[in-house]
Order: C-alpha cells, then structure tokens, then sequence
C-alpha cells in the first residue's frame, strides 16, 4: 500500500502532456486538459459588439472558424464560438443596453410621471394626450371622478382658472425605450390608470409581443450590418 503510494507520487512528478491528433493529454493520470476560456467583453450597444466582430481582433473567424451572435432578449446579445474539444464555449462579448428606468404596475406621483414619460418614451400621438391630462390634473380624489374600470374621466384646467373633464383613452398605444437604442422601439397597448393622489401608472397589455418584435428588430440591424461575415457563412446569428 505505502509502496503503491510512493510509486504514484514519483510518476506525478514525472507527468507530460502529449498532443494526440487535436487534443492534449497529460500522462499521470489520463485525463483532458482544458482549454482556458477568455472573460467577455461588456459593451452597451450593437454598434460596438458589431464593430469588434467585424475587426476579427481575437481571429475566431479565421480559417474555418465561425461565430454565432445570440439575442437572448431585447437588452442582452452575446458572440460565442463553437464547441472546443472537451464541449466548452468561448464567449467573446456581451452587448447590455442602458435604458432609462421605468416601472409598469407601480403608480407614480403626477409629477415623476410626467418627467418619465418625457424622459423614457418615444413622443408619439397618445403620450402627448398623457402628458397634457396628467400635467392639468387637479388635486383631488380620482375615484371620485367618472371611472366605468376602462375610461376615467378627470377634472383638468383648461386655462387660468377654468376647469373641465376630460376622459382618458385606454389603452394607450406607447413606445417605451426598452431595447437597444439603434434599433426601433416597439409601440404596444398600455393600461393607464389613476388613483388618489393623485398618482398615475402604467400596465403593459400586449401580452409580451413587443419583446419578440425587439428580438426581430435587433436580428435585423445585425444581419445589415454583419452581412459580409454572414455571407461567407463566418456569422451566425439567431434570435
């Protein structure tokens, strides 16, 4: 046993590795050895991940290297190579958008609402009518107000002194920044809905459509922008 022991330890210290058609093996004892990974690298837009892809400055599109890109969601697309000898991958950049914040389902004070919606949203045509209702609105009790569970009906001012009711379309048809900014922000249907306060929020109602057009959208503009790469079959992209 001792012997058996003090033989193993001597042929530790004497372990080579050898290169066996495309793989490397150590002597004592046989197993694979690893191939080390490189740690991503982080950027925050599809400009600078296409821009390292296309300089090749890693050269993993060399030879019969390939790359696939991943849009894993409409704020996170990653590059990665194929398989390794012992099944490992080598993720070589990560691409995170930096979008403004909002939160759906919380209500917010008239105020912060108003500077979200001017801050975190596309001008469109129903952000406007928001903005123009929740700016005027009058302090009081919203309940107290015309609410049928659809259309609420609120006092606004409509001049110095003057004060009218106004109805509040719902849904609202918005385009929140929630993906890459290269890219075009999907518009989907909003609940908007009001309470004491007063304060105002925002429900999402399309049922997550908009994610998957987001995904279409960031496909799209890397497609344009990586065709020659995707053209000689070096790039791969999915979503």
């Amino acid at each position: 046993m001792i012997k058996e022991a003090l033989e193993y330890l001597v042929n530790l210290g004497n372990t080579r590795v050898e290169q066996v058609g495309d793989q490397q093996f150590s002597t004592q004892p046989l197993y694979l050895v690893k191939e080390p990974t490189p740690e991503e690298i982080k950027v925050q837009s599809l400009s600078g991940l296409a821009d390292y892809i296309i300089s090749n400055f890693d050269e993993f599109v060399t030879g019969s290297g390939r790359l696939m890109v991943h849009v894993i969601d409409p704020v996170t697309v990653v590059a990665f190579s194929q398989l390794n000898f012992d099944q490992k991958r080598s993720r070589f950049i990560r691409a995170e958008a930096n979008l403004p914040s909002f939160s759906f389902d919380r209500f917010y004070g008239t105020e912060e609402f108003n500077v979200k919606l001017q801050s975190a949203f596309l001008k469109s045509l129903d952000r406007d009518v928001l903005l123009q209702v929740v700016g005027n609105l009058q302090e009081e009790n919203v309940a107290n107000t015309g609410d049928d569970g659809v259309t609420q009906t609120v006092v606004v001012k409509t001049g110095v002194a003057t004060l009218n009711k106004a109805e509040v379309p719902n849904p609202v048809n918005l385009a929140p920044f929630r993906t890459f900014t290269e890219v075009d922000q999907p518009f989907s249907d909003f609940i908007f809905r009001m309470r004491t306060g007063p304060t105002c929020a925002l429900f999402e109602a399309d049922g997550g459509a908009w994610e998957l057009q987001a995904m279409k959208n960031i496909k799209e503009f890397l497609a344009g922008t990586l065709d020659e790469l995707i053209e000689q079959d070096k790039v791969i992209i999915i979503a």
